[in-house]
């Protein structure tokens, strides 16, 4: 094989672009041939390619908790069938005891031969819409096995030698709710990684497996490098970040995921600690967890293209003792780990970083907060069910140089879903959506602010809707950063409400799951995103643009940034007044917590 220093930058430049464009037209499939709105309107799955040994060549600009799981995933199946990999071939697997996330997000596996050999593997992972067991759409707050959870799959043979096992994926239709949907769904998977195999022979074809091989080996070490280049920049030491996670219900009270991050030289090694595993759907197997990791690091290091295995090379994770909730073991339930705690698991892992770089210090994206639906349409009585991923965007937050986006969370998507359209919505199940609107003075309050949540309000149309509740953000707010904090709690939490046809109303901050009926309401709110730095040095400007544009509210003005408006404009008397009042520590609310050592030197200067 030609060493990596004879591939011209040229073909190497080509030869990345081919791999990119394979990803591309394989997300392009899902997006449209998926038979569910949470592939073809939400957009929740991911795509990457593979080399033979499970080296993740490219990682798709995907959802992030897919893809870090995605590399021991693979590796998991390539161990399973060892030997026992023929062309035509096509794997599936959801099982986080083989390395998957969770039991909802199944994935497909293609091996691709060249001249008879085994070489590459393109692999499409899907959330679905239902995963069977006793709740619709798979979130199950009350299982307390993950027996109670779903249908699990451990790694199988779904098509053998080119044809459709059709016994084992009529096996699998028949233990779910929405057939029609898994059976679309199924196909927009096969298609996609059927469209990454033929890229990659267009590839070989035209320059060579071992120009091919090469060049990709190279992207592996460009990555890594980048990687090591970044880490470098961090003061050695060991670094702890500590993050509570919410109860969210049965009373279990709130626990603290601590992340240990060790910095040497170039080398990166966490180390995770958490309470023993619960009989609740809040525990995370090791691959979920190590995903939870890598997030972090990418949050923090916004590295550029490419993006494949070999950024993680530099980097060591322990995700802790066997039958925690950072490293569960079965039969722990765990459906809600992809965004609790995962979500958590990538906030300690950023504050520990934050520590070492504060002038690199990312605030958190808005945690999960969402709902997803079922019921029977009332025209043809057959049941629908979905996972509304529009219901679960949250707000961006700010980094230490740029204001949050709104709307682009939450954290563990990291901006890779998508709301759709309210009107296809509409027209694909029978509901009548009221408002889908940002929430003004829920992102972080801060030198740069976070990005704004959501509120989602739905009604049934003539029939009883099951609304399932998930996730977290309604009791913490969004972590914010570098003394960044917040006056106005109210907004910056996620919470459901429901308003009855006769006007009564009923607010959940924890998991549960209610029917609604015709003329009944349910409207589902977001966090925003944390904000970055004091709020009382946030530009006068600014925060007036907020206010026109509805983002922050008079109130909000006043009581979060010291910024007073009338009619449009700053009062800049009361404004001096209010900053002034909030500096030198007046009846204005201040900072929660201990001061650091810059605080403390300006109180002795005061």
């Amino acid at each position: 094989m030609p060493d990596t220093r004879d591939i011209d930058p040229i073909t190497l430049s080509v030869v990345q672009g081919g791999l990119e464009t394979a990803q591309r037209e394989m997300t392009t499939t899902m997006m449209h041939t998926a038979r569910s709105s949470v592939l073809n309107i939400a957009r929740d799955y991911s795509n990457a390619l593979f080399d033979k040994d499970g080296q993740m060549l490219i990682q798709g600009q995907d959802i992030p908790i897919h893809l870090g799981s995605l590399m021991p995933a693979t590796k998991a199946v390539i161990e399973r069938f060892r030997d026992d990999v023929e062309p035509g071939d096509v794997m599936y697997h959801n099982d986080p005891a083989w390395s998957g996330s969770h039991i909802l997000d199944c994935c497909m596996y293609k091996p691709v031969f060249i001249q008879g050999s085994l070489e590459f593997w393109t692999v499409s992972k899907g959330h679905m819409t239902d995963i069977g067991g006793p709740v619709p759409s798979g979130y199950n707050p009350e299982a307390t096995e993950i027996y109670a959870e779903g249908l699990r799959i451990p790694p199988i043979k779904l098509w053998e030698g080119g044809d459709l096992r059709e016994d084992v994926r009529d096996l699998l239709l028949a233990n779910v709710r929405s057939a029609d949907d898994w059976k679309g769904d199924l196909n927009a998977q096969h298609g996609a990684v059927q469209i990454g195999e033929r890229h990659l022979h267009r590839l070989v074809d035209r320059y060579g497996l071992d120009t091919v091989s090469t060049c990709f080996d190279r992207l592996l070490d460009r990555a890594e490098e980048a990687m090591r280049d970044e880490i470098s920049t961090i003061p050695d030491g060991t670094y702890e970040g500590t993050v509570p996670l919410e109860d969210s219900g049965h009373g279990l009270g709130e626990v603290d995921i601590t992340a240990r991050v060790t910095i040497d030289g170039d080398e990166a090694h966490v180390e995770l600690d958490s309470p023993e595993q619960l009989p609740y759907y809040i525990n995370s197997y090791a691959a979920n967890s190590v995903s939870g990791v890598y997030l972090g690091f990418m949050m923090f290091m916004q590295l550029d293209p490419p993006y494949n295995e070999g950024l993680y090379r530099p980097i060591s994770v322990d995700v802790g003792e066997s039958g925690t909730m950072t490293n569960a073991e079965e039969p722990a339930p765990h459906v809600n780990c992809t965004t609790t705690p995962s979500e958590t698991i990538t906030d300690a892992v950023r504050t520990a970083l934050e520590k070492a770089e504060p002038e690199r210090a990312v605030a958190s994206w808005g945690h999960t907060s969402g709902v997803n639906i079922a019921g029977e349409r009332p025209d043809s009585g057959n049941t629908y069910t979905t996972m509304v991923l529009a219901s679960i965007i949250s707000g961006a937050g700010a980094s230490h140089d740029m204001d949050g986006w709104h709307s682009r969370g939450p954290l563990c998507c990291f901006g890779a879903l998508s709301s759709g359209d309210v009107e296809v919505m509409e027209h694909m199940y029978p509901i009548v959506l009221h408002r889908y609107s940002l929430r003004p003075d829920s992102g972080g309050a801060g030198r740069q602010r976070g990005g704004c949540g959501t509120v989602w309000e739905v009604e049934p149309r003539d029939h009883d809707m099951q609304v399932i509740m998930w996730g977290e953000g309604r009791k913490n707010e969004t972590p914010n950063a570098l003394g960044s904090y917040n006056t106005l709690s109210e907004p910056k939490l996620g919470s459901v409400e429901v308003e009855r046809a006769d006007g009564a109303r009923e607010e959940f901050r924890e998991n549960a799951i209610v029917t609604v009926g015709p003329g009944d309401r349910a409207r589902n709110y977001n966090p925003g995103g944390g904000g970055v730095g004091d709020p009382m040095t946030r530009p006068v400007d600014a925060v007036l643009e907020d206010v026109k544009n509805g983002v922050v509210t008079h109130e909000g003005a006043e009581q979060e940034y010291g910024v007073v408006v009338v009619d449009g404009e700053v009062d800049e008397r009361a404004t001096e007044e209010a900053r002034a009042a909030r500096t030198d520590g007046g009846t204005t609310a201040t900072p929660p917590g201990e001061p650091g050592e810059a605080d403390a030197d300006e109180e002795a200067e005061r």
